[in-house]
């Protein structure tokens, strides 16, 4: 076309038969309408000129406007772009609920307008033991960066992965301002299994309301309680007071609630039953009564005669000696009757010797403590379990650089001194003594496999020992349960532990069993940092629980 225009011009010198023969004596034969006898003319070079310049005008505009959408706003039109595609949208699954061994509802899921259902925890009662969860986080523009409800404590986070399930997504198309066109395929989402723990409400909440009551009275700084199947492991109930409050954790508000928490002294967030260390006081004694028979440092017929206190002389001071007090003058008892009236004196012979009378002396005494399951985790299923302690020469050489001595063994004999276990080690020992001597694995689910270990002591050796705790609880220290002998017979042993830096508060325990002729359940409680003065304790609080318990769980007592 552009050769066309731009050819020379030139002019024919032939002439051409339709010039020659067109003439305008032929014109009334040709037809006008169809063109014919009409000379065609070329077409003027101004035409091409136009159309050329047409042409070139577009092509510039086309150029320029791509360069405007690829140079000068292309990384804008790129952005918008990017969001103007396909994106995968998360469908949240529904995490499985947690009942109790009868089928009732501890945490179920409660309906929101966020994508994802909450999480609904009674507030009282359960909450160290069901612990609690974090919820999906969204970014500034509204989407989930973190899509998943995680477990942050107790068993929700010891079973996260039952619980969880599997969120499903489906495929959302937006536009470039972020408006969603339409939605495409999706992957369904899996819930999660729903968890039957072993635990029973009912006997849950009797601890709780119990533990409750005694602790706002006296005044206590908290307690715990524990009730545990001796054969099988499975916890009934975990209970400590204070507590936190799960749906506060959880959704994050109020700050206030939760600040407080954080700063109050008696320790809402400590787990009392597994993280509690606490200075055991006599309820070592039938653990260590049980060491000393299998060792052959004593007999269930061998008496030591208690007459208040125990006197060794003072090789520093021969004015002054050294004196170690029994709680009361209980004269001359046997093994049986030191283990139910709890005589110091008793105990502190077995543990360090005296006079004629052999000891176990602080090895074999820390040997059988250990044996017991007193300084190692019980393996229950919960995060943060905390294990015991037993004091030795060398810890003290290495801690005070001081040479252990005898008035040491007496103390930690009686379970003081630098002495310290958790509720559960205790529930574990017992239930040992208990069940013939298996130091069995606590679990958390109904129906959960047992396992554990034995321990080398002689069925009829525990024998002796459980009717010593029987004693007790027919005329010893723990007779405060002789008002439900109608319907539980229990052998059960006190505590009480001295602790503050004047001795001004006690721990007050309990550690027993039910039934007697045919052990099943092994129960524990401990309240503490009350004061010196108070004489009310776990004994008291586990005679209120099984009164509510034969009320609400009579199953229990069953034949």
């Amino acid at each position: 076309m552009f050769r066309v225009f731009w050819r020379k011009r030139y002019h024919d010198p032939e002439i051409a038969p339709d010039e020659i023969f067109l003439d305008a004596t032929n014109l009334p034969d040709f037809d006008r309408n169809q063109l014919e006898g009409r000379l065609e003319r070329p077409i003027a070079s101004s035409t091409y000129r136009i159309l050329g310049t047409g042409l070139t005008c577009m092509v510039l505009v086309l150029i320029a406007q791509a360069w405007h959408l690829e140079v000068a706003q292309g990384a804008s039109y790129a952005a918008k772009s990017e969001r103007n595609i396909l994106r995968p949208e998360t469908i949240f699954a529904e995490r499985g609920a947690i009942t109790d061994r009868n089928g009732t509802v501890l945490v179920s899921n409660g309906k929101t307008d966020t994508g994802f259902n909450s999480r609904v925890y009674p507030s009282d009662a359960f909450s160290s033991l069901l612990g609690y969860v974090s919820y999906p986080k969204k970014d500034s523009s509204g989407h989930y960066y973190d899509t998943e409800i995680t477990g942050l404590a107790g068993v929700e986070k010891t079973y996260d992965t039952q619980l969880s399930g599997q969120n499903g997504s489906v495929l959302v198309e937006e536009d470039s301002q972020g408006r969603t066109i339409s939605e495409g395929s999706s992957i369904a989402p899996t819930d999660g299994a729903t968890l039957t723990l072993s635990i029973d409400s009912r006997v849950q909440l009797a601890f709780y309301h119990a533990i409750k009551k005694l602790a706002e009275q006296v005044p206590f700084s908290g307690g715990t309680g524990i009730l545990m199947d001796v054969n099988t492991g499975e916890v009934n109930a975990l209970v400590t007071y204070p507590e936190y409050d799960p749906n506060v954790l959880s959704s994050g508000t109020p700050a206030d609630t939760i600040a407080s928490y954080a700063t109050s002294s008696r320790k809402p967030y400590l787990n009392r039953a597994i993280q509690g260390l606490y200075a055991p006081g006599s309820i070592v004694k039938p653990p260590e009564a049980a060491g000393a028979l299998t060792d052959h440092t004593i007999t269930p017929d061998t008496v030591i005669v208690s007459t208040g206190s125990l006197s060794l002389p003072n090789p520093y001071d021969p004015a002054h000696p050294s004196v170690f007090p029994d709680w009361k003058a209980h004269g001359p008892l046997n093994l049986r009757q030191a283990i139910a009236w709890s005589s110091d004196v008793y105990f502190y012979e077995v543990g360090g010797g005296y006079g004629n009378q052999k000891g176990l002396g602080i090895e074999r005494l820390a040997y059988w403590f250990r044996t017991f399951g007193f300084t190692s985790a019980t393996g229950i299923p919960l995060s943060g379990e905390k294990t015991g302690f037993v004091p030795t020469p060398a810890w003290k050489q290495a801690t005070y650089g001081d040479p252990w001595r005898i008035g040491d063994t007496y103390h930690t004999a009686i379970g003081q001194y630098s002495m310290q276990v958790t509720p559960i080690e205790v529930a574990r020992a017992y239930a040992a003594i208990a069940n013939g001597g298996k130091l069995i694995t606590p679990v958390l689910l109904k129906g959960q496999p047992t396992s554990g270990e034995s321990i080398a002591i002689s069925p009829d050796t525990l024998q002796v020992v459980r009717e010593g705790m029987r004693l007790g609880s027919q005329i010893g220290n723990s007779r405060a349960l002789v008002p439900l002998e109608s319907f539980v017979r229990t052998g059960a042993k006190t505590g009480t532990a001295q602790t503050g830096l004047h001795n001004e508060f006690n721990n007050l325990w309990v550690a027993g069993f039910f039934p007697y002729e045919h052990p099943k359940y092994v129960f524990v409680v401990v309240m503490d940092h009350g004061s010196s003065a108070n004489e009310a304790g776990g004994i008291h609080v586990m005679k209120e629980v099984l009164q509510e318990m034969h009320d609400t769980a009579p199953d229990y007592f069953a034949e």
